[in-house]
């Protein structure tokens, strides 16, 4: 087995510490403070186990360990190669910030020494889940990863029970069920038909599976996963979903839990399908993803809307790097997951302040804000110009490898997405001017008089609660009871930390290419991750 006996010892640690941090956290609800230091020494330690075993995976290729010790045929086993340990360092990065994020908003509202029982353990547990969905091994372990994050999102998407919250969490369980139901039936046709769940197993074993029957495992993981990942037209979902829960909440929703379901696309379309007959189909709903998503997003009135809708469209940019099946095409997909889990959350937590400063995420009751507050228009700015794609952020040069791969393929189905691409781009940077024109630089509006007692909806409280207009403090007499004096540190500074994280990707984009070449090389070719997990000289035919 191509493991290092050190490192293997650290595979199971970003699934195994935020659990246990997460009991320890339900034991101590009541100690505010205590349960702070446990949720950040947990995520802080997940974020340097996972930079050493992306060292490790680049190094000396896939990591393994065998859970309890039984063979990898029969028992559960974790990999790390190098796009899961990528993807596993970027996810625990982002927690990290969400998570100061969150527990400076909430010391703001309710005071340093209120308990939040309910949120840190679960914000744990969903952590655990994202880790262990991307180090998974095999199939069913894939599925309780994704169980054990949706399970933790519905409590953390309905935090407050307001009516919207209850609304839109009741369609997100609705769809998540749905879509679990058909991953458990295509894990367990996939059995009927192979006799294993194992994916380096299946990647040997379905070579000898008549076509018809592969082409519908296929198909019906790609639907199961396409739900997950709100690939269109499976992804009306979502934008009623995901504005109404809590800023920090919808900001490691829009950053993560969409790109774990285009891992699991990437991961089963590479090592189980590749040469796949679905791939024109796969092109198809990328294009489509991309223009309904950003037409959807030009439409919006909402800050939050919009950047939903964007979220949509920039999916199908990771699911044309897929489609592509080819090794330049996957690494500009990687690139561009890397980038776009830290933009997107970085925009949700900006607009967590925004909600904060102006008391809305409406365009039509914003205005004024690079005045008011020309420091939130430059942490706005930054991460909005990446999303559009302007030169040189890391967003223009994902969006440039997508395109030369899809230029380089040289078929009139890739051509037509790179068109599709390009209006994609467009259309991006001309939704973030116009919110940035309204709610920035045209004179602020009146605001109603009930924006002085703002709800969690409004004003971005994670666990719903009211928030005063006493509290609420301002520059100017006519300001009163609509925007605060000064935006939170304890808030600010983690969304710098990805602002300034975020521009740094363009600045190491040379080095983090040249891994995600070696990413994509190690997924096209798949023998060294089969190898490595079977450990018997299997081969892939």
């Amino acid at each position: 087995m191509t493991v290092d006996s050190a490192t293997s010892y650290l595979i199971p640690l970003p699934v195994l510490l935020p659990l246990l941090a997460a009991g320890l956290c339900l034991v101590l609800g009541h100690h505010a403070r205590a349960q702070r230091v446990i949720s950040f020494a947990a995520l802080s330690t997940v974020v340097v186990i996972a930079g050493i075993l992306v060292v490790a995976a680049d190094r000396h290729g896939p990591q393994v360990v065998n859970v309890g010790g039984w063979p990898s045929r029969m028992g559960i086993v974790l990999v790390a190669d190098r796009l899961s340990a990528l993807l596993l360092l970027v996810s625990a990065i982002v927690t990290l910030c969400v998570l100061a994020y969150s527990v400076g908003q909430g010391i703001i509202e309710f005071g340093r020494d209120t308990p939040l029982s309910v949120f840190y353990p679960t914000y744990l547990v969903l952590v655990a889940g994202v880790s262990n969905a991307f180090l998974s091994g095999d199939l069913f372990n894939l599925y309780v990863g994704f169980e054990v994050l949706l399970a933790a999102s519905y409590v953390l998407i309905t935090l407050g029970g307001t009516g919207p919250r209850i609304r839109s969490g009741t369609t997100y369980v609705v769809v998540a069920v749905l879509s679990s139901v058909l991953f458990l039936v295509a894990i367990a046709a996939t059995y009927a038909a192979t006799g294993t769940v194992n994916l380096a197993d299946l990647a040997v074993k379905l070579q000898e599976v008549p076509p018809g029957v592969r082409l519908v495992l296929q198909t019906l993981l790609l639907v199961a996963f396409a739900v997950k990942a709100a690939v269109f037209p499976l992804s009306t979902w979502l934008p009623d979903s995901y504005p109404t829960a809590p800023a920090p909440v919808t900001a490691v929703f829009a950053g993560l839990l969409t790109k774990v379901g285009v891992y699991a696309i990437m991961r089963t379309q590479t090592l189980l399908f590749p040469d796949s007959p679905l791939s024109s189909l796969l092109m198809w709903a990328a294009l489509a993803t991309m223009l309904i998503g950003i037409l959807g997003a030009v439409a919006q009135s909402d800050i939050k809307r919009m950047l939903s809708f964007t979220l949509i469209s920039h999916i199908g940019f990771l699911v044309f790097g897929v489609a592509l099946a080819t090794e330049a095409g996957l690494s500009g997909a990687i690139f561009y997951i890397v980038h776009h889990i830290t933009i997107q959350t970085t925009l949700f937590l900006v607009t967590g302040l925004i909600e904060i400063r102006g008391a809305s995420t409406s365009l039509e009751h914003l205005g004024g804000l690079a005045r008011a507050a020309p420091f939130l228009a430059i942490l706005f700015f930054l991460p909005a110009m990446n999303l559009a794609g302007i030169p040189p952020f890391s967003g223009f040069l994902g969006k440039v490898a997508l395109m030369q791969a899809g230029v380089d393929q040289a078929g009139w189905l890739t051509y037509v997405l790179v068109a599709g691409g390009l209006a994609t781009s467009l259309l991006t940077l001309y939704a973030i001017a116009k919110t940035w024109n309204r709610a920035f630089w045209k004179p602020r509006a009146e605001v109603p008089p009930e924006a002085a007692m703002t709800s969690g909806t409004k004003s971005g409280a994670p666990w719903g609660q009211r928030v005063p207009a006493a509290a609420l403090d301002a520059d100017r007499p006519e300001e009163v009871g609509t925007a605060v004096r000064r935006l939170p540190l304890a808030m600010v500074a983690p969304t710098v930390a990805l602002v300034v994280a975020g521009t740094a990707i363009t600045l190491v984009a040379g080095p983090l290419l040249a891994v995600t070449d070696r990413a994509a090389e190690q997924l096209r070719h798949r023998e060294p991750y089969v190898t490595a997990v079977l450990d018997d000289g299997s081969g892939v035919p």
